[in-house]
């Protein structure tokens, strides 16, 4: 009776089945590709942020149970998450930590697509749609740690108040469809922005903006989100204080991804300029670039001026977020002294910034872009072959069984560390187990691979060629053969050499004085 190997039931089956029907109505514009070697991750960096996107929707899923959206309750409801519900602590730093993730996920994604000029393969929608997104993604975050309503929270909100009455004419409109109309309800507000709203605006951008090919690498899947993980272990989300109306607040600064705009802001100029007209001409340079950008080729090195022109953007914002982190340290200075920044000194670097950037940058593409041409002219002389790692089919095993017993270590470890109610440790420890997943499955899959490559072919074995036979007479004639030169009876002998056959001795006839009782080694002179 035959068995067939390929039968497929329980939980198998069932898998199947459910992927056999998305694939035949969600998944029938849109592939994934799950990559069989390793693959950059500068490739699916959109991808990563779209994985962080679903982290984030449940976690704050899972929030959205104890959350309380009233002035009053706000922040006590947090606090009660963050002390008092099972696992609380956790979901809130992975979601904490997964927000700021996607906000770098997502600006990474966007610088790779403007220096490989991904762009310019007719996809300007494609690039409208992100910068956009971008956009949206921040103003997703900074709703989402207003709504904890503590001190930090009251200074953005005030801060983003005042910004939006700027706005000519829609100013006041806008703040009173944003905010209410005070501290009684804007709570609830955003937090209708945060959980309905802006994530409704971004799954339609992101219908537009993802292509239909996706790439879906499960190591690194796992390895951003272990990374999240860690974070929250190593750097866990503290409450910080409650607002409270009769309390002066202290010092504090927004998120990383606002900081730059908050130290324009701390040089006490034009709020509309400062705060929305500037921000806004720089998300419009980035929307205009795929119809400024004329280069033909898609290299950074090949588009000189596009690439200096980011590289000081990046700069920047770099000066600048550093810029709107810095406080001085001195408490006897009146507080508003110590948060107000010159804005002259502040303008007159940033403008120095421009040319100085640019102009370094360009030459430095320069010097890279010949430095390639030198090195395609050596090419020929250079090494043929690149010195690669290739592990053995045993050393793979070995790795494979290390990484099972350390992720059953670190199970352990981190059940041990809930159980004694170290969150922040059992949080770091899950993290890494996730990486070490990572780990193991990249190394299953190139395991995988190494096994699918054909062996080398077997050596070629050499015939040797049969010794010449050597003269056994002299002629008949009496005359003895013509004489060679020296040079050519050497060449002779060193040829014949190798192929005369040394006559066998005792050793090589597995023979002995001890072998033969009756064979002694005075037998072997005898003829």
């Amino acid at each position: 009776m035959a068995v067939s190997l390929h039968r497929r039931t329980g939980a198998v089956a069932f898998f199947y089945w459910l992927w056999d029907g998305l694939d035949r109505t969600i998944f029938t514009a849109i592939k994934f590709s799950f990559p069989a070697r390793f693959v950059s991750p500068f490739g699916f960096l959109g991808m990563l942020t779209f994985v962080v996107f679903v982290i984030l929707g449940i976690s704050g899923a899972l929030l959205m149970f104890y959350y309380q959206p009233m002035l009053d309750r706000a922040w006590d409801s947090v606090q009660f998450i963050n002390d008092e519900v099972p696992f609380g602590f956790h979901i809130r730093n992975i979601h904490y930590h997964g927000s700021n993730a996607m906000v770098l996920l997502a600006i990474l994604h966007m610088y790779y697509q403007y220096f490989s000029g991904r762009y310019k393969i007719r996809n300007e929608i494609l690039w409208a749609t992100g910068v956009i997104l971008g956009t949206v993604t921040i103003l997703e975050a900074f709703t989402g740690y207003d709504v904890i309503f503590s001190e930090r929270a009251e200074l953005a909100i005030s801060i983003a108040a005042s910004l939006t009455t700027s706005i000519p004419i829609a100013g006041p409109t806008i703040r009173d469809a944003m905010f209410g109309s005070g501290f009684s309800d804007f709570v609830l507000r955003f937090y209708a922005q945060h959980v309905f709203l802006l994530p409704l605006v971004m799954l339609g951008l992101m219908a537009v903006h993802f292509p239909r090919f996706l790439v879906f690498d499960v190591p690194m899947v796992m390895a951003i989100g272990g990374a999240i993980l860690v974070t929250g272990g190593v750097f866990p989300i503290d409450m910080g204080f409650k607002f409270e109306p009769t309390v002066p607040p202290g010092i504090t600064v927004p998120e990383w991804y606002l900081t730059g705009l908050y130290a324009f802001l701390r040089t006490q100029y034009d709020k509309f300029v400062t705060g929305v007209l500037w921000p806004g001409l720089f998300i419009a340079s980035f929307l205009l670039i795929p119809f400024i950008d004329r280069y033909k080729k898609f290299s950074w090195k090949d588009r000189p001026i596009i690439t200096a022109f980011g590289i000081t953007g990046i700069a920047q914002i770099m000066v600048t977020t550093y810029w709107g982190f810095y406080i001085p340290s001195d408490t006897t200075i009146p507080l508003v002294q110590r948060l107000v920044i010159d804005p002259v000194f502040l303008y007159t670097v940033m403008i120095l910034l421009v040319p100085l950037g640019f102009g370094f940058s360009y030459m430095m593409i320069k010097l890279a872009k010949e430095s390639e041409r030198k090195a395609k002219l050596a090419k020929d002389k250079g090494p043929k072959k690149v010195a690669t790692i290739n592990l053995s089919q045993k050393w793979i095993n070995w790795l494979i069984v290390a990484l099972l017993a350390f992720q059953v270590f670190l199970n352990i470890a981190a059940y041990n560390a809930a159980l004694t109610g170290m969150k922040n440790i059992s949080l770091f420890f899950i993290g890494i187990i996730l990486i070490v997943f990572a780990g193991f499955f990249h190394l299953y899959r190139y395991g995988l691979n190494q096994a699918k490559n054909a062996p080398p072919p077997p050596p070629v074995p050499i015939h040797e060629e049969k010794p010449q036979e050597l003269p056994q007479s002299v002629p008949t004639s009496g005359k003895l053969p013509e004489e060679k030169s020296l040079d050519d009876s050497k060449k002779e002998t060193k040829e014949l050499a190798p192929q005369i056959t040394p006559p066998k001795v005792q050793a090589d006839l597995g023979v002995g004085t001890n072998t033969i009782p009756d064979f002694g080694s005075s037998d072997l002179k005898k003829p």
